[in-house]
């Protein structure tokens, strides 16, 4: 009876180490040469580990403009709570940049009140198309770009 206890353990032991190296060595491969990006700040980090902003609510703000798209943008970014820059997917047809970029402008105001914001809007090749800004005090949006 020994005997089998002690061989159920010692292959229940095998099993596990067998399994935590695989797992190592499935997690820890480099990335691929085509997945960096260089951050704002210059550095090479994975796009998917950008941070979607650089205070707690705008990390949440982008991550719900991508969350609550419907598949219209593939990132947000929130910079000091006044700048949301937007990717938008192939789906968004050009007639339709300034509007998703009014509606934007409005929800950012909304979640951060009292100050200009901007919002720039890129092409799904992450080129500027459009930017639309804010004015406080206006109560205006004005537009600059080519959409």
């Amino acid at each position: 009876m020994n005997f089998f206890k002690k061989s159920r353990q010692f292959v229940t032991m095998l099993i596990i180490v067998l399994f935590l190296t695989t797992a190592t060595a499935c997690t820890s491969a480099p990335p691929s040469d085509n997945a960096t990006q260089l951050s704002p700040t210059g550095y090479s980090q994975l796009y998917g580990q950008l941070e979607r902003g650089n205070t707690p609510a705008g990390q949440q703000f982008g991550d719900w403009v991508v969350q609550t798209s419907r598949g219209l943008i593939r990132d947000a970014y929130v910079r000091d709570s006044n700048k949301l820059g937007v990717v938008i997917t192939p789906r968004v047809e050009p007639r339709d940049v300034r509007p998703l970029a009014r509606s934007l402008v409005q929800g950012f105001h909304n979640n951060f009140p009292d100050r200009d914001v901007t919002v720039l809007v890129y092409a799904p090749d992450k080129q500027l198309i459009l930017t639309a800004q804010y004015n406080q005090q206006s109560k205006q949006i004005t537009y600059q770009g080519q959409a």
